[in-house]
């Protein structure tokens, strides 16, 4: 014949045992999402870094490119005079300049040719060739720093993009754990809500055996 007493002592069990067991899902599924946060939290960290260290190229990118395309008269007329007239303003153009014309000079004077048409057409193209030259080497260099903005901005939005798809992954974790601790809980409270039924059942089986059931 079943023992009421025992039965007793098991049903509790079961019961002590279903809270147990869903109040450790629930922690389990806390400490996940900490976890994921956490580590959200950190991968927003690191972009962020990575971000601000690149922002001085970036930033040195876009006026590179837009003297670039003012040079080439890609802008307008007057946004490209302004780029000549900045090179032959400039300290360098005008010593690179003097030194050249004084070279052209020293060199007639030691031939005798310094009233000759030969040093007068030397000196007159001298000045528009050395702005040419300058000008192919600022655009050189400009192209450099377009360059150099171009390949930060895409490290940063490479990055943004990693950064993305690991958020989107630990949000995943996330939502597993809650899912998992919510199916826990579903599981251990509906071995609960049994427990009426076992001790129903162990009641009437009592007292089919001639006993006064468990009630």
């Amino acid at each position: 014949m079943p023992d009421p007493i025992s039965g007793l002592v098991v049903g509790g069990s079961q019961l002590l045992g279903g809270a147990m067991q869903a109040r450790a899902a629930e922690k389990g599924a806390e400490a996940q999402a900490a976890a994921s946060m956490a580590g959200i939290e950190e991968q927003q960290r690191q972009f962020d870094k990575l971000q601000e260290l690149l922002k001085p190229y970036v930033e040195a990118g876009l006026p590179a490119m837009q003297a670039q395309r003012a040079m080439l008269g890609l802008t307008t007329p007057e946004e490209q005079a302004a780029q000549i007239a900045q090179v032959q303003g400039s300290p360098m153009f005008q010593e690179l300049t003097r030194q050249g014309e004084e070279a052209l000079l020293a060199r007639a004077s030691a031939t005798g040719g310094l009233r000759g048409g030969n040093i007068q057409g030397a000196l007159a193209q001298f000045r528009p060739q050395m702005l040419a030259q300058q000008l192919e080497d600022r655009y050189s260099k400009l192209g450099g720093f377009t360059a150099l903005g171009q390949q930060s901005a895409a490290g940063v939005g490479t990055a943004g993009m990693r950064t993305g798809e690991s958020i989107a992954g630990l949000l995943a974790q996330q939502g597993a754990a809650q899912a998992g601790a919510e199916l826990g809980k579903a599981q251990a409270y509906s071995g609960l809500l049994n427990l009426p039924m076992q001790f129903a059942g162990m009641h009437f089986g009592s007292k089919a055996m001639g006993g006064k059931g468990i009630f």
